[in-house]
Order: C-alpha cells, then sequence, then structure tokens
C-alpha cells in the first residue's frame, strides 16, 4: 500500500494500492473493448454532453470536500482549491457545450458529389497528469476526450492522487458505462511504460516534466501514437517603465509564489526595465517577506508548503546553484524558522537578483519560490531575453503603452502571452506551449481536436464507368 502525506505536517492521509503492471495492461483492454464493441460508441454527442454536464453538476455538489482533499493532499491554499475545482466544473460545461455541435465541414467536389469531412474519436487515450494540480489537469484531458467519444485510462502522480480517485468516482455516478473511464494508480517508472507502449492505446496525453516527456515520446514511437505533451516552461515576466506599478508588483508576486511556485506558467523571471529595477525589486522583496506561509486549511495562509521532501531538496539544490554561480540572494534561501512549520516541507520565497542568462536558475525550471530578476534597456533586448529559453509555455508584458504590449506579445514565442496581468486562462481558449514546452494544445476548440481523427468521405451520386483501361470492345480509352 502507498502512504499518501499531507505536506503540511507529513501525516498520513490515506492508503492507496499500487497497480502491477497486469493490472495496468487490464485497464488498458478494458478500455479498448469498451470502445471497440462497448455501448459508449453509440451514445450521441447529446447523451455525452448530458453526461460531462451531470459531471459538473456533481462537482459543484461536492465542491467543499473535493477542494479540502485537494488542499491536504498538495498543501496548497483552500482558496486555491476551491478555485480548482470551479474551474473543473467550468472545464465540463464547455466540453458538454462543444461536444453537441456539428464539426462536419463540407467540401465543394463538383456536381454528382457530396463530399464531407467528418470528425470521429480517436479510440483509447492514456491520460497522464501532474502532482501540482491534480484535479484540474485531469478535467482539461478526461472532458474534451470523453467528449469526442474516447474510452481513458487515467494514471495520475502517485504523489497527490486523491481527488482524481474521487472524480473518476463521480464521472461512475453520472452514469459512464464500464470499461469506458479507467484508473491506474502507482509510480509512473512502475506502470507509465506499460501504457504508453501498449499497441492497443491510440493517444498518450501527458503533463509533466521534460525529461519523462521525452521518454514518453520514445516509449510511444513504435506504435506511432498520437502525442500531445505539456512539459513546463521557464516563463518571463516583462515590465516595462511606464507600468502601473502596484498592479505589475502584485501580479509578479502571484505569478512566482503561488502555490509555492509549484506551476508550470510561474513566472520565475521577472525581466524589468534598468530605470525601474531598484523601486521594484526593493519593493518585490518587502511584500515577499511578508508572504504568510502555512497550513493550506488555514484561513490567513497565503502560501503551502512544497509537496514532498524530495521535492524540497530539489529546490534546496537550485538555490544553492545560484548562488554558487553568482546571483545576489536577496531574501529566503532557506527554510523558515517557525516552528509550527518545521514539520512541513516549506521553503521560503526566494528572490535572486544580478542573474544572466547563462545561469542555471534562469535556464532550468526550478518549480519552486524562487524569482530572478535580469533587466533590460530596449523593447528589442526585452524580446529577446524573453525568448532565451528552450522552453515556450507562456509570458506577460507590462506596459502603459497598448502598441508596444502588442508589439512585444506578437514577438515572444510562448503559447500564452498576459498584457498587464499574469496568470489567468480560459477553458474556451489553447492552452500549450513552443519549442521544448510541448507538442499539441488543451482547451479550447483544438482541445477537443487533439482527440478526434479527420475522416473525408466522399460520395459519388451518380457513378458510371471511366473506362480507364480500355477493352477489346472498346480500344478508345477513357474520356479525355
Amino acid at each position: 500500500m502507498r502512504e499518501i502525506i499531507n505536506p503540511f505536517n507529513q501525516a498520513v492521509i490515506a492508503k492507496l494500492a499500487d497497480a502491477t503492471p497486469a493490472e495496468a495492461r487490464a485497464a488498458v483492454r478494458a478500455a479498448r473493448v469498451a470502445f471497440d464493441s462497448g455501448e459508449w460508441p453509440q451514445w450521441t454527442p447529446e447523451e455525452r454532453a448530458a453526461l460531462l454536464t451531470r459531471v459538473a453538476d456533481l462537482l459543484v455538489h461536492d465542491r467543499s470536500d473535493l477542494a479540502r482533499w485537494e488542499t491536504v493532499d498538495t498543501g496548497k491554499t483552500l482558496a486555491e482549491s476551491e478555485i480548482d475545482v470551479d474551474d473543473v466544473v467550468s472545464v465540463f460545461r464547455y466540453y458538454a457545450g462543444l461536444a453537441v455541435r456539428d464539426h462536419t465541414r463540407a467540401v465543394d467536389a463538383g456536381p454528382g458529389v457530396v463530399s464531407r469531412v467528418v470528425y470521429e474519436p480517436v479510440g483509447v487515450c492514456v491520460l497522464i497528469t501532474p502532482w501540482n494540480y491534480p484535479l484540474l489537469q485531469a478535467s482539461w484531458k478526461i472532458a474534451p476526450a470523453l467528449a469526442a467519444g474516447n474510452t481513458v485510462v487515467v494514471k495520475p502522480s502517485e504523489v497527490t492522487p486523491l481527488t482524481t480517485v474521487r472524480l473518476v468516482e463521480l464521472i461512475e455516478r453520472a452514469g459512464v458505462p464500464a470499461g469506458v473511464v479507467n484508473l491506474v494508480l502507482g509510480a509512473g517508472p512502475e506502470v507509465g511504460p506499460v501504457l504508453t507502449s501498449a499497441p492497443e492505446v491510440d493517444l498518450v496525453s501527458f503533463t509533466g516534466g521534460l525529461a519523462t516527456g521525452r521518454a514518453i515520446m520514445r516509449s510511444a514511437a513504435d506504435t506511432v501514437k498520437k502525442i500531445a505533451l505539456e512539459l513546463g516552461g521557464k516563463n518571463p515576466n516583462i515590465v516595462f517603465p511606464d507600468a502601473d506599478f502596484e498592479a505589475a508588483v502584485d501580479h509578479a508576486l502571484t505569478g512566482v509564489f503561488l502555490h509555492a511556485g509549484q506551476v508550470c506558467s510561474a513566472g520565475t523571471r521577472l525581466i524589468v526595465h534598468a530605470d525601474l529595477h531598484d523601486e521594484f525589486v526593493a519593493e518585490l522583496v518587502r511584500r515577499a517577506e511578508k508572504i504568510r506561509l502555512g497550513n493550506g486549511l488555514a484561513p490567513d495562509s497565503r502560501s503551502g508548503p512544497l509537496v514532498s521532501a524530495e521535492h524540497r531538496a530539489k529546490v534546496e539544490r537550485h538555490v544553492a546553484a545560484g548562488i554558487a554561480e553568482g546571483a545576489t540572494l536577496l531574501t529566503g534561501g532557506r527554510r523558515p524558522d517557525a516552528p509550527e512549520l518545521r514539520a512541513g516541507f516549506f521553503y521560503l520565497p526566494t528572490i535572486f537578483d544580478d542573474c544572466r542568462r547563462d545561469m542555471s536558475i534562469v535556464r532550468e525550471e526550478t518549480f519552486g519560490p524562487i524569482l530572478t530578476v535580469e533587466t533590460f534597456t530596449t523593447e528589442d533586448e526585452a524580446v529577446e531575453l524573453g525568448n532565451d529559453t528552450e522552453y515556450g509555455l507562456a509570458g506577460a508584458v507590462w506596459t502603459g503603452d497598448r502598441a508596444r504590449a502588442r508589439r512585444v506579445a506578437s514577438r515572444l514565442r510562448h503559447g500564452t502571452v498576459w498584457i498587464n496581468d499574469f496568470g489567468p486562462y480560459l477553458p474556451q481558449a489553447e492552452w500549450g506551449g513552443f519549442k521544448h514546452s510541448g507538442t499539441g494544445r488543451e482547451l479550447g476548440p483544438t482541445g477537443l481536436a487533439e482527440y478526434q481523427e479527420a475522416k473525408h468521405i466522399y460520395e459519388n451520386t451518380a457513378p458510371r464507368p471511366e473506362n480507364w483501361f480500355a477493352t477489346e470492345d472498346d480500344p478508345s480509352g477513357p474520356e479525355s
């Protein structure tokens, strides 16, 4: 049995049985049978939409309970978890609406021909989700996959699986047929390759680290599966001198320190104009030192712990590397002293100044409460810095000049760019990254299309012989 730990105090909150490789293979076979010969393929789009709507209604009913479990499992504040549940509801309702739209596209092929492109489900989809937003990330995959008519095997992180278990239970309560939604628990190295390499699987969607994403691509290559990967980012937050100072400072703090920095789109790279640097950074440090760390269930907590001892050790290695490389540590860089926090995996909000592009803390995804500060003097330099990363998930630009904001946004090579904001997303708008941040998109219409195959159906309504190959009776051949 695997013990699930509350990162606030290391208390055991649940014990779950890990799946064996044989059980993982059985889950894939169940999904294959349900897709090929079960009742699910006969469901109409309206029936699938009604199922998703029932799931959304059940999520609303269980909101408080789900949010509490998300908090004790991940360490994030209860307010964040409640927002997550609300966002999950929105995702299921959005794809319920999208499921009933007729996506058929007519193609003009001339007289006597009816030609159309239809969109069908891919088949069996393996959905692998991360530990930082377990409920939300599961919804981004499950909702469009079911809306399109697929069957799925869901594999949550072994670190934070509890709300995914609850979500699958709610989907079953909503009336999904047997075998359509299958849950596999356990360590990624043990069951992940079984799922990603299985020949019965048609698509793998993964959110997580770059190294694992590369391994999944290799695992899926032999069977030429469809792949959708969201692999994190190293996200620039560019601030010009004419930005709204208070708003920019506030969003810079939230952008990097929300959920203790354990966010793929966290604004970990502050790129601030040289004229604004001193005042802006000083205010950031002052406010960062006032962030109240604590139990995510406590109303006065503004940030919780890191998810595990192993992850905190990784964050500490990044900080040590930053110091060794010559960055100036302005605040944080250590565990808190408060006795009430010692049992948890806490780490102080950390800010480094005098950072260079060649430093590992600037280039590597630290996935913790670490902000690096770089400066620029020209718009071109700001764009160059913002794009100087192997990732390309998200970024932001802050300025009072709307024309400049739009110029910079158009030049940044990132999948999402915020102007005078940081962090919001919409179920209706695509999410994903350029470069090493992954392939494919989640959310929006494209998020549904990831789980569909396009099929061209060409119907000749007045067939007749073409006589391409001449016969002895008619040696003339086809008409020209």
